[in-house]
């Protein structure tokens, strides 16, 4: 496994008290409310969370995948929607990360790596999900730009973002071209719909986007027209392998809530800990849990080396990550019993997080069906 550095110790030893001393303390109200934590955004931005994303030219810290992944992974056990921050700022930028000019890195990435913009990933619509070749909004060109219409729906941070990497189709020399756009908030015809009412990672918010006759000029275009699919792939493989982490940290967090409830909890004159069906459940989480940071250390292994190995391993710490987790959290509402279901214990919401991992980033069954097509290439 990969060792971290004395800095990346560090971070994350810092990640830890907040997340004890303020995350934990407001995961709950978060949940309940459903509206964006701008207080700890701002936290965050003070102990230069954001910054963790970006490299040194941009303002940012060097630090590794390995690194960046359990700050997500920490945060997750208290509040997966609060980690979601840290996600989304670095998936959304890394279009301009990998195929951005110079001007739009300049402009763009220090105001990210400070918290001082934030921004946000425009690529599922109503009828495309993750079959990203069925996109429907178009970019036509129209004099020195191109004129968007279309509408996009489940984007994390819609309603607080600052910019937003668009795809849409450029119609051009009679074909089709998948493309990339970077857009500020303030673009007329650029109109934030309505805050969706999720059933888990409630506190991030979730909004639809609509694009009327939206002008932009060419200095919008991320890498090349019709580069889009390489874009979308690219980060995509980074959002999975962050979901992964989101994930795992809610399998933690449901183990140790679990645990700790199984020693208190006296039925039939002792500690239900104390029964085998118990602790036969609390070994299978531990399990669940330590497989899950061996695939993610694997993934982040991978991260930034060959595209197609990417893909998979990502693909496969994905699936594993979140379909265990929701297990672990389903588990941790059984061992509660009757209190498992109630509001006074963060179990219930655990196990409505959970069942988010399984579907962002691409289904369970999308993520099988990239891995059997690679297994089939291998052999």
């Amino acid at each position: 496994m990969y060792e971290l550095t004395q800095e990346e110790r560090m971070i994350l030893a810092m990640v830890d008290d907040l997340c004890v001393d303020v995350v934990s303390q407001r995961a709950a109200d978060i949940d309940e409310e459903d509206e964006f934590p701008e207080d700890i955004y701002e936290l965050f931005v003070e102990q230069g969370l954001f910054a963790l994303a970006y490299g040194e030219e941009h303002g940012g810290v060097e630090v590794s995948m390995h690194c960046w992944v359990q700050v997500i992974e920490r945060i997750a056990r208290e509040s997966p929607a609060v980690a979601l921050m840290i996600l989304i700022s670095a998936i959304g930028s890394d279009a301009l990360v990998f195929s951005g000019t110079d001007e739009q890195k300049e402009s763009i990435l220090p105001a990210l790596a400070a918290g001082e913009a934030k921004i946000c990933f425009a690529l599922t619509e109503p009828n495309a999900g993750s079959d990203i070749s069925s996109i429907a909004t178009t970019a036509l060109p129209d004099g020195d730009g191109y004129v968007i219409n279309g509408s996009k729906i489940f984007i994390t941070n819609g309603a607080v973002g600052d910019y937003f990497t668009v795809f849409a189709r450029v119609n051009e020399d009679g074909e089709s071209k998948p493309s990339c756009f970077v857009v500020h908030k303030d673009t007329p015809g650029l109109i934030i719909g309505r805050k969706e009412d999720k059933m888990g990672l409630r506190g991030s918010v979730t909004s639809q986007l609509f694009f009327e006759n939206m002008h932009v000029g060419p200095e919008t275009v991320v890498g090349n027209v019709g580069d889009g699919f390489e874009i979308a792939h690219h980060t995509l493989n980074r959002g999975r392998l962050a979901v992964a982490a989101l994930a795992t940290g809610v399998t933690a967090a449901s183990l140790a809530a679990a645990a700790a409830y199984a020693k208190d909890r006296i039925q039939f004159g002792k500690h239900i800990a104390d029964l085998q069906a118990i602790r036969f459940m609390l070994a299978d989480m531990e399990i669940s849990l330590e497989a899950s940071r061996l695939l993610l250390d694997q993934a982040s292994s991978a991260f930034g080396g060959d595209i197609q190995a990417m893909m998979k391993t990502a693909s496969v710490a994905k699936v594993y990550c979140s379909e265990a987790a929701v297990k672990a959290s389903e588990t941790a509402v059984q061992i509660f019993g009757g209190y498992g279901l109630c509001k006074d214990y963060p179990v219930e919401r655990y196990y409505r997080d959970a069942k988010s991992f399984t579907i962002v980033e691409g289904t369970s069954q999308v993520q099988r069906s990239l891995i059997a097509k690679s297994v089939l290439k291998e052999y």
